[in-house]
């Protein structure tokens, strides 16, 4: 990159950003100064915040690199993971999020203390905040300085080695990402997510528009003919047992992962405990679905783009990691690298920042304030979470360069270690809703037993079964523990949520409507990007189950809406 080019990079990008950190000051301003303005931007998110900050603390360069070098080396059945995401929002907007909002939870183990008890909520406490501080966060950190590395060569730009750089990477990046978590709470990270949505919304169409031009001789028409009548075998959803993500384990482990992430991760469902009303937090929250499912579109057809236009792995690019950083050299204009830049720093800021704001929520009103016993200022609160914040920024900055050592690599680092936490919390959570004499000893012995035979199979047993179907067969054997401990030793009393609501919980009126819908795309998709769809080409199959799909969702919604007039009116 030419010095001239690069000083207009940097320039465009620090002023996008500034703009950012203005308005997002500009929103916050005299909101932050009690608990609920801090930790859950003052009950007021509307459902267009909710979801702009759902989707940009999912989606960070881990997934602009990671998806898009899958669909280069492999193919589609990686989108698993974003596609089936819009089930998870499905239940988390129908089922977790009225019990949430009816108890005024700030918290997920403030939750479980209501269901089960204290020592249930600081068992979850120690899970989230080991696995935040110790994976997580640092892990965000490192992706996304690797990110900026290969897209911008900082190594060469600064004189530096490989190490040095990241180093120095990953404290800019975190220090920048801190301020707003540390100074605006919840609400900045909210506000600054929605913007920065936007430019990664705007990238993300634009550059497989100018990936499918460049490879159709600037035609796009001709680029989008290639790619679906050329080696269609890389749109290929419908995983084999040698893929990434074979497609079984969307009916075992995945399922669950993706409820434990989008019902219950603390950094992610907080911004919903933050909602106006059930019915503003249900709209978010089924708007950040419909957001997923442009995810395959936006974060892997490039991959397979650069496949068409780079051939396989080992010749022009040595790394499949290499394909979307390629990719974007080849085709976005100098003039909007700045902006490309500011957009990437952007999404690694939500996702490390909301972990931070999450975090220290947790340190703060899960373990500060009940060791205090006594009620707590809301100023102590805050100041203690700013300190809290600090340090664990500061212990991120040590650990996240040292992912570059782990020997299996980041995504397996990643993989490995969500799985002590994300299983155990899903089944007391789901336990915990759908029954009432399952004690707290069930979920406590469940824990312990998740986290010891996880530990074991992983580390210690060579068992031959994917990672994701592991998840499936720990969370049957647990959910069967807890349900025998509530037919042995049932609690004396039944167990009930205690009401205590700051929002409205009147519904939104098209819930059931939108869901379905959402649910028809999903199955849509996988149908697009399956062998009656666009592998090997579109065949009468496809149009038929189509068809199908379109005609249950038409008769479902019409039911709803007569449902919810008959109901209205009755």
């Amino acid at each position: 990159m030419q010095t001239s080019n690069l000083l207009f990079t940097l320039i465009s990008c620090v002023c996008f950003m500034a703009l950012v950190g203005w308005i997002s000051y500009q929103k916050t301003k005299g909101s932050v100064d009690d608990k609920d303005g801090y930790f859950l931007a003052g009950r007021g998110l509307t459902g267009t915040f909710i979801a702009g900050s759902m989707l940009l603390t999912n989606l960070s360069a881990e997934q602009l690199i990671g998806l898009n070098g899958s669909a280069y080396g492999f193919n589609m059945s990686a989108m698993a993971w974003e596609v089936t995401a819009g089930f998870a929002t499905i239940v988390m907007a129908l089922v977790f999020l009225p019990r949430y909002l009816s108890g005024a939870f700030t918290t997920l183990p403030s939750f479980l203390k209501d269901r089960y008890d204290d020592d249930v909520r600081r068992m979850t406490v120690v899970l989230f905040m080991l696995g935040y501080g110790l994976v997580t966060i640092p892990s965000v950190l490192y992706s996304g300085s690797l990110a900026v590395l290969k897209l911008f060569d900082v190594p060469t730009l600064l004189s530096l080695n490989n190490e040095t750089s990241i180093v120095v990477t990953v404290f800019i990046i975190g220090s920048v990402g801190a301020i707003y978590a540390v100074f605006g709470g919840l609400k900045a990270v909210v506000v600054s997510d929605t913007i920065n949505g936007v430019g990664l919304l705007l990238i993300g169409i634009l550059v497989p528009t100018l990936g499918l031009m460049l490879l159709g001789n600037g035609s796009f028409i001709d680029g989008l003919t290639q790619i679906s009548s050329d080696n269609t075998e890389k749109l290929n959803a419908i995983g084999a047992a040698t893929d990434p993500v074979p497609f079984g384990t969307i009916f075992t482990g995945m399922m669950l992962a993706n409820l434990f992430y989008w019902g219950t991760n603390q950094y992610v469902i907080q911004r919903t405990l933050g909602a106006q009303n059930l019915k503003e937090g249900q709209k978010g929250v089924l708007l950040s679905g419909y957001f997923k499912l442009l995810v395959p579109f936006m974060m892997m057809v490039p991959g397979v783009i650069a496949f068409h236009l780079y051939g396989s792995v080992g010749g022009k690019l040595p790394s499949i990691d290499l394909a979307y950083p390629q990719l974007v050299k080849d085709v976005l204009p100098w003039y909007l690298s700045g902006f490309f830049l500011a957009v990437l720093l952007g999404a690694v800021f939500s996702s490390f920042n909301s972990l931070l704001n999450s975090a220290a929520t947790l340190f703060v009103l899960d373990v500060y304030q009940p060791l205090k016993k006594k009620a707590v200022a809301d100023d102590e609160l805050i100041r203690i979470a700013k300190v809290a914040s600090v340090v664990i920024a500061l212990f991120s900055f040590v650990v996240a360069p040292l992912l570059q050592y782990a020997p299996e690599g980041l995504w397996q680092i990643i993989r490995i270690f969500t799985g002590f936490y994300n299983i155990p919390v899903i089944s007391i959570v789901l336990v915990g809703l759908f029954t009432t004499t399952v004690p707290a000893k069930g979920a406590k012995i469940a824990i312990i037993f998740h986290v010891i035979a996880y530990g074991l199979i992983k580390f210690v047993i060579d068992v031959d079964l994917h990672f994701i179907h592991l998840y499936g067969v720990l969370f049957v054997i647990e959910v069967g523990i807890m349900l025998l401990f509530g037919v042995l030793e049932p609690r004396q009393s039944a167990a009930h949520l205690t009401p205590n609501s700051k929002v409205d919980l009147t519904p939104w009126r098209f819930s059931w409507a939108a869901s379905s819908t959402l649910f028809s795309c999903i199955v849509a998709i996988y149908l697009l990007f399956s062998p009656v769809g666009l592998v090997g080409g579109i065949t009468s199959e496809f149009w038929l189950y189509l068809s199908l799909v379109i005609t249950v969702n038409g008769f479902f919604c019409v039911w709803s809406v007569r449902r919810l007039v008959k109901r209205q009116y009755s």
